[in-house]
């Protein structure tokens, strides 16, 4: 089997607008790829490009992957390692492109193997209750917002901080007292705050029953996450800190967080992506299966690998649910209340709308 040709889309999603510490997002910037092969099979790979988190656009990303279905050409898309070190020699960083063909390259295997990818990758179904997340607004918004969820049968709430410490905990009192006891609330940080200010800040919201805080400081602040993660009522996950496995094992062996969140526009892929569970398993640090604004095509690959990973425990799945409004998704994933249940067809199991690809601007190589 070789690689024939690769399609690339730019995969722009219409959304209301949603707000973290570093800035405001108004549409998905995402691209979208299929890999064609010799043996008739295709696999699909998506990923949402954030730049205020991996520096990278949807129009580098774009570029990007013309050079990489070059360099692919008429190579074998099974060795996934030997596809992949190629991308790595080929340039530094741009994981989050690199993630789309990472994704595709492995619905392609699984797909040749006739498994889901979940089994492809060793695993089988377990039960992955998402969370909802909240983005930064004023107090009264975010209750607001808390309120309608807790209605629509949500159980477990991520609320974005990251501006000041009397502000943010001002915004957790009211949510914590509108809701009430039983629901789970996670905040995120989003590397909004000092090492001064995380200190306050999280010392405040201790008591309002907080499961974790991510990312609480901008990542060349990492030396101060140990003394963070000991001090800290709340319990410290790692997210822009960690990209690959080894971030994971620095801030590990550190002792700077209690659990790590994984993401693929971070990692590359799911070849990284099980390098950083690995590293997280053998040192006990649950993980977090997290993303972007990713459709449920890429938010399916997040589940396969979730399925097929015990040490992953949280599950932050719902970046479809962030406001998009178009889901141009054939297949996928589905919620029954909030728990994410997979497909049983071969590969990752969901493609895109061939008119909402077409409409979009795309090309051939």
């Amino acid at each position: 089997m070789k690689i024939t040709h690769t399609s690339i889309y730019k995969f722009s999603i219409p959304m209301h607008p949603f707000t973290i510490a570093t800035g405001t997002m108004h549409f998905a910037q995402n691209i979208f790829i299929r890999i064609h092969t010799s043996a008739g099979i295709y696999g699909v790979g998506e990923c949402s490009a954030f730049p205020m988190i991996v520096g990278e656009t949807q129009a580098t990303c774009f570029e990007m992957a013309k050079d990489f279905a070059l360099l692919w050409k008429s190579k074998d898309p099974l060795n996934i390692p030997e596809r992949m070190n190629e991308l790595h020699a080929y340039t530094a960083y741009n994981s989050t492109i690199k993630s789309a063909f990472d994704m595709a390259l492995y619905d392609i295997s699984a797909k040749a193997a006739g498994k889901p990818l979940y089994a492809f990758l060793g695993g089988e179904k377990k039960s992955m209750e998402t969370d909802l997340t909240i983005g930064i607004d004023t107090p009264e918004a975010m209750t607001e917002k808390a309120v309608e969820f807790k209605n629509k049968g949500v159980r477990i709430l991520k609320v974005k901080l990251g501006r000041s410490p009397e502000e943010d905990t001002e915004r957790i009192r009211q949510i914590r007292s509108a809701v009430g006891d039983r629901l789970q609330l996670r905040i995120d940080a989003n590397q909004g705050w000092s090492y001064e200010a995380a200190q306050r800040a999280l010392t405040a919201i201790g008591p309002y029953n907080i499961q974790f805080c991510e990312q609480p400081m901008r990542r060349y602040n990492d030396h101060f996450l140990p003394e963070l993660n000991r001090s800290s009522p709340i319990p410290v996950m790692a997210d822009e800190s960690v990209f690959d496995h080894h971030d994971a094992g620095r801030i590990i062996k550190s002792k700077g967080c209690s659990y790590v969140n994984i993401k693929f526009a971070k990692s590359g892929g799911i070849l990284e992506a099980l390098k950083i569970n690995e590293v997280c398993s053998v040192h006990n640090i649950p993980c977090m299966m997290g993303g972007m604004l990713e459709s449920r095509i890429a938010l399916t690959a997040f589940a396969h690998f979730a399925a097929a990973t015990p040490n992953i425990q949280f599950y932050d799945m719902d970046t479809c649910m962030l406001g998009h409004t178009l889901d141009p998704v054939t297949g996928g994933v589905t919620y029954n209340n909030f728990f994410v249940e997979l497909p049983d067809t071969a590969g990752i199991g969901a493609d895109a709308e061939e008119a909402f690809l077409l409409a979009n601007e795309h090309t051939v190589v």
